[in-house]
């Protein structure tokens, strides 16, 4: 709303108004606007959680068996999160940016169907929440919402090839036509570029790029229920999912600020997208609001983010890399929530089948490490892991804070690589 506010006051030559029209003044505004809701928004939200005493009432000895002593932090902290990014994106964005309306759908559809998991479980008491198929269905809708958003609305074009040339002694920006793409970006490859119509070549010219879209549809509704639910599984400890998805966020920054300038984009031989520029000011206020969460979330958390916040914050982030043709970078990227989901199903796998040997010794991945060897020996006396830590006799459990950090650190190392990837051909 200020944008349009300012971009009117422009117009009639007001002094200073022009500096909404840079996307560097805007992201900066939104990551300060969400920081200072979610301080404020949030301090007010805990008090009221804990007035109406609406905490988490999951945690006791019979499921708990870390002792952490959690028992009456409110839960749904995803409200925060949610508030803190929608009002700075209302105010600084360009609300008639068909990016800016799809990352906001995504916001409004997750926070809604992760609320619904939340009260289900708080107020219901039904410790499992939504059913899992009433999970997925809210998954697939945003998928399909996206991946035909992308695919129909004339808004969304990309241009494939961007080159700097010098004419008379100036830059000259020269771009190939605006089109819908079926490129996305993959790193190693001096081209960086992968067409998804290449895999479909056997149908023919006719049939090809109909088949890519298909794919890229189907493969849209996949990227969203698996980041989403690895964000949820990595939402364990506290400061975890909201410090990694923090880095996370803001290394997709970077990704839509290149991705958004032609001459950036050029130099990196990554495709141009047109109007991107506001998923940097989105992803400015994604980042700052996390941020501000962490003011609660760090360890002791004095609430927690629930499925509210884990679920959104999984979905924006699979939502905006698919934007900007960016998706098969999320496993590097996003290789925490990877490990997170395949120890899980490991684990799963493991009690399903009744097997003697499994790889870790609890899932999700951040459990294995606070799991000493002679606990999983004697929950499981007859069973072997393939990681069992230091040993037989390693009873020492790590603390959640120290195995916290060390899983941003390694989300900041995977994050750095998936950037060096474009310099890597």
């Amino acid at each position: 709303m200020l944008y349009y506010l300012f971009n009117y006051l422009h117009q009639h030559n007001f002094p200073g108004a022009g500096v909404f029209n840079y996307v560097t003044f805007r992201a900066a505004a939104a990551i300060i606007i969400a920081l200072i809701v979610s301080v404020w928004f949030g301090n007010y939200f805990i008090k009221m959680l804990k007035r109406k005493n609406i905490t988490e009432n999951q945690r006791d000895a019979s499921i708990d068996p870390y002792n952490t002593k959690k028992v009456g932090v409110p839960t749904m902290g995803g409200v925060i999160i949610i508030t803190s990014i929608l009002v700075p994106v209302l105010l600084v964005s360009k609300l008639h940016s068909v990016y800016t309306l799809l990352m906001i759908a995504t916001t409004l559809i997750l926070g809604f169907l992760g609320f619904a998991d939340d009260y289900t479980k708080t107020f219901k008491h039904k410790k499992d929440g939504l059913k899992p198929k009433t999970k997925l269905a809210g998954q697939i809708l945003l998928g399909l919402l996206v991946g035909l958003t992308l695919r129909f609305s004339p808004a969304v074009q990309i241009n494939e090839k961007v080159e700097v040339k010098i004419d008379d002694n100036k830059e000259v920006v020269v771009k190939s036509p605006d089109v819908k793409s079926t490129r996305t970006t993959i790193p190693f490859v001096k081209s960086h570029d992968l067409n998804y119509a290449d895999l479909f070549r056997w149908a023919g010219s006719k049939w090809m790029y109909n088949l890519a879209w298909v794919f890229l549809v189907l493969l849209t509704i996949f990227i969203v229920a698996a980041v989403s639910n690895g964000s949820n599984l990595n939402d364990g400890m506290d400061g975890m999912a909201s410090g990694n998805s923090a880095i996370i966020g803001l290394t997709l920054l970077l990704l839509a600020y290149i991705s958004s300038n032609a001459k950036t984009a050029s130099y990196l031989n990554l495709m141009y997208i047109p109007g991107s520029e506001e998923l940097v000011v989105f992803l400015a206020a994604f980042v700052g609001s996390l941020i501000g969460f962490l003011w609660f979330n760090s360890y002791p958390a004095q609430i927690f983010m629930g499925d509210t916040g884990s679920l959104t914050i999984g979905g924006l982030i699979a939502v905006s890399a698919i934007i900007m043709h960016k998706e098969l970078l999320l496993p590097l990227l996003c290789g925490v929530f990877l490990f997170e989901i395949l120890s899980d199903l490991d684990v799963k796998r493991f009690v399903k089948t009744g097997k003697k040997h499994r790889i870790w010794k609890k899932g999700p991945l951040h459990d294995h490490f606070r799991t000493s060897y002679s606990d999983f020996k004697r929950v499981w006396p007859n069973s072997t892991v393939t990681f069992k830590g230091h040993g037989e006799g390693y009873n020492t459990v790590h603390h959640e804070v120290k195995i916290t950090i060390r899983f941003w650190i390694i989300t900041i190392l995977l994050a750095a690589f998936t950037l060096i990837t474009f310099k890597i051909r």
